[in-house]
């Protein structure tokens, strides 16, 4: 295949997710089965977001740069699981660069991802060569790999050998001045609840002024109250809230959300963690710092991330930072 037939495969693909077509419904209803996380309403988000992604233009202008591989060679991906099709972008790369991906499902998500991509081959047989499905990778040229920090040290013992990207934990923060209007609060409460909070693009904590009155931003947020609907979000809601009750940790809480006084990145579930700051750029010295677990900052400044806008990445949007098509494209 060209490149550009493997653009507009991909561009059809993207058509029939803006359609109403029954096998996207069903498999909508199997995954949440599957997967309580993975709400129909959540998933669908997904599907819209990768549909609008999947325009000739926006596929033409990112891998333009980059050059198809002269010798195929078998990329092993091991594909996280903790939102809907977290690891296709993985995959989009190694089909657009020419090599054959040799995937490793994850057990949360196991049927949305083939359900897309045996539809890719339904539109262009050709990448069925390219698409392979299984539990162990073997005899392959490199590996993408994502994971947790403890997985991604059973991931070095087994793949440090090829070449690799090993993915880690990451979390993703916000930098508020008290300035924020309404509206973009509630745009924040995007940032923090869609997928309810399993994604690394997922704020998980606020930088705010000393005296940062809080009350503006939970009468912005209120519409997210909504989560509760999801029984597992709200049995996660009523464990670490009890958690925080019993070891009498001071806590703000607008009966869906614990908001706490911590310095780490990460927040449990329903919870999310905040940190005071005298002057901005204090701030801005502590989150420069932590740029190696981080995955997106949230806020006002130029060299931010708009508020709502962390789950609507760009193609050109690398996990980590590390350009993976260059990677792929370096390969001999």
């Amino acid at each position: 295949m060209t490149t550009q037939q493997r653009i507009l495969s991909l561009v059809q693909l993207g058509q029939f997710l803006n359609t109403n077509d029954t096998s996207i419904d069903n498999v909508l209803k199997t995954i949440q089965y599957q997967n309580g996380w993975f709400t129909p309403e959540q998933t669908r988000f997904c599907l819209q977001q990768w549909a609008s992604a999947f325009t000739e233009e926006n596929l033409s202008t990112w891998i333009e740069k980059y050059t198809v591989a002269e010798k195929r060679k078998k990329i092993g991906l091991v594909l996280a699981g903790n939102i809907p099709l977290v690891g296709l972008h993985d995959v989009l790369c190694v089909l657009l660069s020419g090599h054959s991906a040799h995937i490793k499902l994850s057990s949360q998500d196991p049927t949305l991802l083939p359900f897309l991509l045996n539809k890719l081959i339904e539109i262009a047989p050709e990448f069925g060569q390219q698409i392979i499905f299984t539990e162990r990778l073997k005899d392959i040229d490199a590996v993408i790999a994502t994971g947790s920090n403890n997985s991604a040290r059973y991931f070095d013992y087994y793949f440090g050998k090829y070449p690799h990207i090993i993915r880690k934990n990451r979390n993703s923060v916000a930098l508020l001045t008290g300035n924020e209007s309404a509206e973009e609060l509630s745009a924040l409460g995007e940032d923090i609840f869609r997928y309810y909070g399993l994604g690394c693009r997922n704020v998980s904590k606020l930088y705010v002024p000393r005296n940062y009155d809080f009350v503006p931003f939970f009468e912005a947020i209120e519409s997210y109250k909504t989560v509760l609907d999801n029984h597992k979000y709200n049995n996660n809601y009523d464990y670490n809230r009890t958690l925080l009750l019993l070891n009498n940790t001071t806590h703000l809480d607008n009966r869906f959300l614990m908001v706490v006084e911590n310095e780490a990145l990460a927040s449990p579930m329903a919870t999310l963690h905040f940190e005071y700051y005298d002057f901005i750029s204090e701030a801005e010295a502590k989150i420069a710092a932590a740029q190696n677990n981080i995955q997106c900052t949230v806020g006002l400044l130029p060299t931010y991330i708009p508020f709502g806008k962390t789950q609507q990445p760009a193609l050109t949007d690398y996990a980590d930072g590390i350009d993976t098509l260059h990677f792929l494209s370096t390969l001999h």
